[in-house]
C-alpha cells in the first residue's frame, strides 16, 4: 500500500466519519477485498457482516482525488444516515472498516471476538504509541493507558516481552485493544513503518510518547566514541523521529477535523533540566531533547498538535536502577560517582537524601503529567518536571 495512502487517506477518513465521536478505523487488503467491485462483491465475503452500510469509492491512486472523492460522498451520506458507513472500498486498495470501538472492528473484519466491558477512560478511545513500552518505565505508561481506555501501542526492540505485554492487557478483554510493534527509534525506516502499522491498524494517531531510551553512565576518560553515538541515536535522534513522522499523521487529522488537538509527548528526566557528573552523554541528550520539544512546539502548534516533555525523577524501583547485574546502582558504584559508597544500599540512600518528597519517582506520578498535558488545550513546548521537589522551576 502507497504510504501516502497511509499517511493521509485513513487518518482523513477517520476524521470525516467522526460526526458525533471520534471513531477508530481499520485497513484491510486481503486479496478478495483488493478485487471486489461493489456491494455484491462484498457480502458474499463470510467475515463481512451481511446488514452492514458500505461507501464505495472509484479506484485511483492518488490520495488527493480519493479524499475528493470521498468528501463528497460523505456529505451525501451524512445528509441521508445518521451512523457513518461500516466499511468504506477503496476499490483496487482494500478496504477500510470504522467503529467506536477497537473490539468493533473485529468483529466487523471477522476476528474473533470476546464480549467486552465497556469502560470511560481519561484517555477513552484514544490511539497511543509507546516507545520503548514493553518494560519497565514505559511498559508502566502503557498499562495505564491502557486501563484508561487508551487503544495502546506498544513499540519496543524486545518482541517477546512486547508481546506478553500486548497479550496481558488484551486478556482484560476491554472494548479498548493494545497493539505490538516491533520498532528500532534510532532508525527512520522503522519508526516510519511503526507509524504506518499504527495507522492500517487503528486509524490514525492521537499522541506519541517517546520513551524508548538507553543510558549508559562514565566519564570522559571511560566512554567511548561509540557508545556516546549509540547514546546519542536512541535518546535524541529517536525522539525526532518519532515527531516526524507522528506529526504526518496528525496533521492531516487537524485538517479534516478543525477543532482536534493531538500530542507528542517525549519522557526526558531531570537530568535534563540540570547537568549530571559522570553521565554527560544522557543529560546532553535530554538537554537537547528540551531543545527539539520547545522548537517542535513553535512549528506544530497551528495544527492544534502540542508537544511537551515530562522530566521525571529517579524512578528507584524499576530494573533502569534496580537490576543487579547492569542497573544504575550497580553502575554508579563501579564508577565511583557516589562518594564514600561502599555497597548498592549506600547509592540508593545517597539519591533518595537528594529528594524531598523522600522517595524515587514512580510510573503514578508519570502517568498523572502525562494526562495533563493531554487534557489542556493551552500549554506547548514545556518541560514539566515530576521529581519530588528534588527540581524546582526557576
Amino acid at each position: 500500500m502507497n504510504s501516502q495512502i497511509i499517511s493521509r487517506v485513513i487518518p482523513a477518513i477517520r476524521m470525516l466519519t467522526s460526526q458525533h465521536q471520534v471513531m477508530v478505523a481499520r485497513f484491510d487488503d486481503r486479496s478478495e477485498l483488493v478485487n471486489a467491485e461493489n456491494h455484491t462483491d462484498l457480502i458474499k465475503l463470510e467475515f463481512i457482516k451481511k446488514e452492514s452500510e458500505i461507501l464505495i469509492v472509484d479506484e485511483t491512486s492518488e490520495p488527493e482525488e480519493i479524499i475528493d472523492d470521498l468528501q463528497v460522498k460523505l456529505s451525501a451520506w451524512f445528509d441521508s444516515k445518521a451512523k457513518q458507513p461500516d466499511y468504506i472500498l477503496l476499490k483496487g486498495i482494500g478496504i477500510i472498516a470504522i467503529a467506536q470501538s477497537a473490539s468493533e472492528l473485529d468483529l466487523l473484519l471477522g476476528s474473533s471476538n470476546q464480549n467486552t466491558k465497556a469502560q470511560n477512560g481519561r484517555v477513552q478511545n484514544k490511539i497511543i504509541i509507546v516507545t520503548g513500552g514493553a518494560q519497565g518505565f514505559g511498559g508502566g505508561i502503557a498499562e495505564l493507558l491502557y486501563a484508561q481506555g487508551a487503544n495502546v501501542v506498544i513499540a519496543d526492540l524486545n518482541q517477546e516481552t512486547g508481546e506478553q505485554m500486548v497479550a496481558t492487557l488484551n486478556a482484560h478483554n476491554q472494548t479498548n485493544q493494545a497493539y505490538f510493534v516491533k520498532v528500532n527509534v534510532a532508525n527512520a525506516e522503522s519508526v516510519e513503518a511503526m507509524v504506518a502499522e499504527t495507522v492500517k491498524h487503528f486509524g490514525g494517531l492521537d499522541a506519541i510518547i517517546s520513551n524508548a531510551g538507553i543510558l549508559r553512565a562514565g566519564g570522559l576518560d571511560e566512554m567511548s566514541a561509540e557508545t556516546f553515538s549509540l547514546m546519542t541515536d536512541v535518546n535524541y535522534t529517536g525522539y525526532f523521529l518519532c515527531a516526524k513522522y507522528g506529526s504526518a499523521v496528525m496533521k492531516t487529522q487537524s485538517h479534516y477535523k478543525s477543532d482536534y488537538f493531538t500530542d507528542i509527548i517525549q519522557i526526558n528526566s531531570k537530568s535534563g533540566l540540570k547537568g549530571s557528573n559522570r553521565n554527560f552523554a544522557y543529560a546532553g541528550g535530554k538537554f537537547g531533547g528540551i531543545g527539539l520539544t520547545q522548537s517542535f512546539a513553535m512549528e506544530l502548534m497551528p495544527y492544534r498538535i502540542k508537544v511537551n516533555s515530562i522530566c521525571p525523577g529517579n524512578f528507584f524501583e524499576g530494573p533502569l536502577w534496580s537490576d543487579p547485574q547492569k542497573g544504575l546502582f550497580v553502575q554508579y558504584l563501579k564508577a565511583g560517582k557516589v562518594p564514600g559508597a561502599k555497597e548498592i544500599k549506600d547509592v540508593k540512600a545517597f539519591y533518595e537524601a537528594q529528594v524531598p518528597a523522600g522517595r524515587g519517582c514512580r510510573v503514578i506520578d508519570v502517568i498523572r503529567a502525562i494526562f495533563y498535558v493531554m487534557e489542556q488545550e493551552y500549554e506547548t513546548g514545556q518541560a514539566v518536571p515530576v521529581t519530588g521537589g528534588q527540581n524546582m522551576l526557576n
